[in-house]
């Protein structure tokens, strides 16, 4: 049997890559914020029941461990921020199992930063700027999008008052899945994949807001001034029916945190799904007290496709994931 080993991306496009990661960090120092590393394992994993994070055994002092590979950088972030490191960026290493695509990869780069003191409005204006600087081009019209408005433009409902079955039948009819025991979430994700995202970012850059506030995560709240309705404090940026970015307004209420992971745990055993490790050393953070602030994560590969022309994400990579 041949072996192929030869880069899933062309040297002249890993030089331009290289070339783009220099952009990068030159965007954050011209605002002064300063690079830094994470580790790669932690002691807690993303208890998010839609991410599949993976986890290994390791040796340490302490003996035989689980430890997690991380997700996203997000949880060694938020310690630094609660140690007084101001605002930071960081090109991460970052795992997600089974998310093997064309938009996808078991392993890949995220860039994540924090901007203690800054509005969600203003980080939408800068990680609009970022996506620009990377793409070496004006990215077009910034155009925000509410949640709500978007189920009843292109599905005529409304996500928080459909009642569930009439959203289990619609999700089920649009996907064809066996959508019966589906929670509202998942039916919500999977109306939104198919029927919305496409649309997004034909033109410019759509920015989503006000998500269900099921799907907070580690963001705020705040209530919608249309009927007082809880919502989450977030946004997802979009290009070319690409999503790009997910930012917080970020949640620094460590009792409220601990309340979501029993929740996401909870759902997880529900599901069939296997518990996650709570990061205990997060939650020790937000009591001794992370500075009120925004921070986005945005997947750096998915950028770089659409900078450099791709049709798949493992062509801007050296050694995307073998497909058996």
């Amino acid at each position: 049997m041949t072996i192929d080993w030869r880069p899933t991306a062309d040297i002249a496009t890993l030089r331009e890559r290289a070339r783009l990661l220099g952009e990068v960090r030159a965007f954050f120092a011209e605002r002064g914020v300063w690079e830094v590393e994470t580790p790669v394992l932690g002691h807690g994993g993303s208890t998010d029941v839609h991410l599949a994070s993976l986890a290994t055994e390791a040796t340490t002092p302490a003996g035989r461990e689980r430890l997690w590979l991380q997700t996203s950088p997000e949880f060694h972030m938020k310690r630094l921020l609660a140690a007084g490191s101001g605002p930071i960026f960081q090109l991460a290493r970052s795992f997600r199992d089974g998310e093997v695509g064309r938009r996808h990869n078991l392993e890949f780069t995220m860039l994540e930063w924090y901007r203690p003191g800054l509005s969600l409005d203003d980080l939408i204006e800068e990680t609009s700027a970022l996506i620009g600087r990377v793409l070496a081009r004006d990215p077009g019209p910034l155009r925000r999008r509410r949640y709500r408005d978007l189920f009843r433009e292109h599905l005529a409902l409304d996500p928080f008052r459909e009642p569930l079955p009439a959203l289990r039948r619609l999700a089920a009819e649009r996907g064809g899945l066996d959508m019966a025991d589906a929670p509202r979430d998942d039916c919500l994700d999977l109306l939104m994949s198919l029927a919305i995202e496409p649309t997004l970012g034909r033109e410019g850059l759509d920015v989503v807001v006000d998500y269900p506030a099921s799907q907070a995560a580690l963001a705020r709240r705040h209530r919608d001034p249309e009927d007082g309705e809880w919502v989450a404090s977030r946004f997802e940026v979009y290009r070319a029916g690409l999503e790009l970015a997910n930012g917080y307004d970020e949640l620094t209420d460590a009792a409220e945190q601990q309340a979501r992971f029993v929740a996401d745990n909870a759902a997880r055993r529900r599901l069939g799904l296997p518990e996650v490790a709570v990061d205990q050393r997060l939650l020790a953070a937000l009591e001794q007290g992370m500075p009120e602030g925004s921070g986005v994560a945005l997947g750096l590969d998915r950028l770089l496709q659409l900078a450099l022309g791709k049709q798949n994400v493992a062509e801007v990579m050296a050694f995307a994931t073998p497909v058996a």
